[in-house]
């Protein structure tokens, strides 16, 4: 990987070329057609972008704040050995990202930081990794798009299947199967892979040490322009407001832990923590030099996913596993067909609403489970986000790392953790 993996951005490109060909080879689009799908997909995901741009800057500055500085600390304090850093930074990000996908990514990547400054002999590369490894499990957990989406009144798919309830899919035996196994063993792969490395330097300290700066104020002349910006009184006011409104969501919506939910309630938590605008906005500077990659990135993303959708390759790639599947297998194989189109479309709903409109009537003409159907999609979704470098950028942003210094790793987790899914699909 480090030696033949390219930059995560070049990635993208060589996937976009890879699309484009296959495109007018094997589907009814010319060339000048893909070129229309693909300009006309490029700003499909700017929403998500933007989601994902705060998620990093937000959960930087939260991170910035002291309180959160010092509980990050104390945490990292139950690792003193390279083993235990592994160990915990893998558990930490497993139960981060089952919660919510967005918070897993965030808080994985400053665990490992800290974790980093505390154990230095650790091989930081692999750390990262690891807190990496533990987004697998996401698409299995609270915040999974497929099963929420089925779940909730009005969906897509609902005349063909009904609304499907969360204790079918993501509480289900098989799915707490593949969850708990993940949980329990990730980490002691990571432990193993460890044994087989030496230590690593860190990257220079100045990609994320301003986590733990403290911020000091200029000396400026006192005006009414200085005295708002330093005023406690504005954030505090803000900041309430902010926290009012957490609780009302979830008054309303119950345990609604989505990702505007999460960024809202990182956002105001800064303000607090961060007492005063001139603090805050201090640290937002610091925080936005880490998301160039999701910005320049993702609308390219968006352009491969208009070519998979709009040419029909997404639906050939579904279609050839369906007519290799038999009632026992089909989970499998829906498994292994999302999982390929994960590559091309890496957004779990954007998946969903490619693959859902196909997957679930073959399951329902071979008689193969419509629950365990959409939990196939989402846990092949998840499985090549080891290996695909979309979901890692915001990782990778906070660590100071390129994709090709943790991708090696991540092979080795991806390869591992087909048993455990493919036993959950097929035997429980």
């Amino acid at each position: 990987m480090q030696r033949y993996l390219p930059d995560a951005f070049l990635f993208a490109v060589i996937l976009t070329f890879v699309v484009y060909v296959m495109g007018f080879l094997f589907t009814d689009s010319s060339p000048i057609e893909m070129i229309g799908h693909w300009g006309g997909g490029f700003w499909d995901l700017l929403e998500f972008a933007m989601q994902m741009t705060l998620v990093v800057t937000t959960g930087y500055i939260l991170a910035d704040t002291p309180i959160v500085q010092k509980g990050l600390t104390n945490l990292s304090k139950l690792a003193n050995t390279p083993s235990q850093a592994i160990i915990l930074v893998t558990l930490v990000a497993s139960i981060a990202s089952w919660i919510n996908y967005g918070f897993g990514l965030v808080v994985g990547a400053l665990i490992a930081t800290y974790v980093a400054k505390r154990v230095p002999s650790v091989n930081f590369r692999l750390l990262v990794a690891s807190a990496y490894s533990g987004f697998l499990l996401w698409h299995g957990g609270l915040s999974a798009s497929a099963p929420l989406l089925i779940a909730t009144e009005g969906h897509f798919l609902e005349d063909l299947i009904g609304v499907v309830p969360a204790t079918e899919t993501i509480f289900s035996s098989f799915n707490l199967f593949i969850v708990i196994v993940l949980i329990v063993t990730l980490p002691l792969v990571n432990w193993i892979l460890s044994r087989t490395q030496g230590t690593d330097s860190i990257p220079d300290p100045t990609t994320w040490d301003v986590v733990e700066e403290k911020f000091v104020p200029e000396e400026e002349v006192s005006t009414p322009a200085t005295r708002i910006e330093n005023s406690m009184l504005i954030s505090l006011l803000i900041g309430l407001m902010g926290l009012v409104y957490i609780v009302y969501h979830f008054i309303q919506n119950g345990f609604d832990l989505n990702l505007n939910i999460v960024i809202f309630i990182f956002l105001f938590l800064g303000i607090l923590l961060h007492k005063t605008p001139k603090r805050y906005l201090h640290s937002v500077t610091d925080s936005v030099k880490n998301v160039g990659g999701i910005v320049i990135q993702f609308p390219f993303y968006a352009g491969i996913m208009g070519m998979m959708v709009d040419s029909g390759l997404s639906e050939q790639m579904s279609l050839f596993f369906i007519n290799i599947s038999t009632e026992f297998t089909f989970p499998l194989f829906t498994f292994l067909s999302a999982s390929i189109v994960n590559f091309f479309v890496p957004s779990g709903g954007g998946q969903w609403a490619v693959q859902g409109p196909i997957m679930i009537p073959a399951a329902m003409e071979i008689g193969a489970s419509v629950p365990k159907t959409a939990m196939a999609v989402a846990w092949g979704d998840a499985w090549t986000n080891m290996i695909q470098p979309f979901w890692a950028l915001p990782l990778l942003a906070i660590a100071g790392l390129k994709v090709r210094d943790i991708m090696g790793f991540c092979a080795i987790i991806l390869i591992y953790s087909f048993f455990p899914i493919a036993i959950g699909l097929l035997f429980f």
